[in-house]
């Protein structure tokens, strides 16, 4: 199925669909933040070399047809990998705070195949800026605000909002496809490997507890988010029960050549969204939620989800047991959304998040998650996601999937995860859905390699 754009240009139902989507960076680097070498340290003047890099194996038995035309029925086996690499630093100013940056080159590529969709062939590589920002904070200069309780940075950098429901950097990483322009991001789709917006002017107010504020300017260069530019503003309290949080986005400008009908209606679109996470005071208990209401010219459309999740902490291994509904209604516009706590959030499903759909639009979600720790350095889980299409004149995308994995820290700089899934839909391409060939079950695997310092 293929959409036509203004300017004579063509976009595949990928981009209608998938406007936001990603690639997720796998177990890696959520679950182990990235640390870097330091390199110089005197007095309130530090420099450091950041180094972090991924690199993921996979295999899928079956292919997906998402509009670019470039999958056959069969399997697909590819490589991708990215290694960030350059210097951080920050330097005190006496009783004035302190200013802090990073400028970081980053290498890309995908190999073999290409993706289980098609948006990437194999081919692609490219070096290019990743981060390239500086900030001030306040310290102690506004001791009501907290420290560091004013904290200004502008540059390319990569932004996160809440949980990364509606904006989580900007990681949709389409490789060398023919859709009609060149929107080719060095490749390393799954695993996202470019996450900075373009362009940010971003000011937080407050410390890590009671009322805080983030006021921001993000511009895109991203031609698959039809570099669209936003303004964000939230408003957050952050106690012992929790955080309850407010966050408004309005769509200030879409590029008209690269946007997909989709996208074209996001030019002065309004997303509001109240969210909240927390035990409310009682220890194992995590409960999340958010509601973000959309204001478009041709509609309201609106996205939530209810959470809950409890540790065990007294059985071996500590394990934790979740569910989460989720619902997306028929239209609406994911935005920037990305991988934040997990494999599941907020990509549901290795296979239908990534290659098959749904892409958090016109779907509802039940979502079922095991996980454990036998041992202090390795978790191990299960996901369980149910898709249900909402609107089926759209395309049906409903199915099942499973997915089993591990994470595995080796040593303090070096991540193993091993992933396997199975994923069932119930409609194939010819019968309106997008697994090419028939519906069988796909078995999907993945071996993910993460080392940062």
């Amino acid at each position: 199925m293929i959409f036509s754009n203004h300017g004579s240009r063509r976009a595949p139902l990928a981009v209608a669909l998938a406007a936001a989507l990603f690639g997720t960076i796998g177990a890696g680097l959520a679950a182990a933040p990235a640390h870097a070498y330091e390199l110089y340290k005197q007095g309130d003047t530090v420099l450091n070399a950041d180094l972090e890099a991924v690199f993921g194996v996979m295999h899928s038995e079956e292919s997906y047809e998402l509009g670019f035309g470039n999958r056959s029925p069969g399997s697909s086996s590819w490589r991708e990998g990215y290694i960030k690499y350059g210097l951080s630093g920050s330097q005190g100013l006496g009783g004035a705070g302190s200013l802090y940056g990073a400028v970081n080159l980053l290498s890309s590529g995908t190999w073999g195949d290409g993706d289980a969709a098609g948006f990437t062939l194999g081919s692609e590589r490219e070096t290019d800026i990743e981060d390239a920002y500086l900030g001030w904070r306040s310290g102690d200069l506004f001791p009501a605000l907290g420290e560091n309780g004013v904290d200004i940075s502008g540059g390319r950098q990569k932004v996160v909002v809440g949980d990364g429901f509606l904006i989580n950097g900007d990681s949709l990483n389409f490789g060398d496809v023919d859709v009609g322009a060149d929107f080719d991001r060095g490749g390393a789709y799954y695993i996202a490997a470019r996450k900075a917006f373009d362009q940010t002017a971003v000011l937080r107010l407050g410390g890590d507890k009671g009322l805080r504020s983030d006021l921001m300017w993000l511009k895109s260069d991203n031609r698959a988010q039809a570099e669209t530019e936003l303004g964000v503003a939230t408003l957050e309290h952050v106690g012992e029960p929790g955080t309850l949080g407010l966050t408004w986005i309005r769509t200030l400008d879409v590029n008209e050549r690269y946007a997909s009908p989709a996208q074209l209606e996001r030019d002065d679109m309004d997303t509001v969204s109240l969210r909240g996470a927390g035990g409310l005071g009682v220890e194992n208990l995590n409960l999340a939620f958010e509601y973000a209401n959309q204001d478009k010219d041709a509609d309201t459309e609106n996205a939530w989800y209810l959470e809950g999740s409890w540790t065990f902490a007294g059985l071996p291994w500590s394990p934790t047991a979740t569910y989460r509904y989720s619902r997306f209604s028929e239209a609406f516009d994911p935005l920037f959304y990305g991988f934040s706590r997990g494999y599941g959030t907020w990509f549901q499903g290795e296979v239908a998040a990534n290659y098959a759909g749904p892409f958090n639009s016109n779907t509802q979600v039940h979502h079922v998650g095991l996980k454990a720790t036998p041992m202090e350095n390795l978790t191990v889980g299960a996901l369980y996601f149910d898709f249900d299409t909402l609107d089926t004149d759209l395309g049906d995308l409903s199915g099942r999937e499973l997915d089993l994995y591990a994470e595995w820290m080796v040593g303090e700089h070096l991540m193993i995860s091993p992933l396997v899934g199975f994923y069932q839909p119930e409609r194939s391409a010819a019968e309106g859905g997008t697994q090419l060939g028939g519906d069988d079950t796909n078995v999907y695997s993945q071996l993910m390699v993460v080392t940062f310092f």
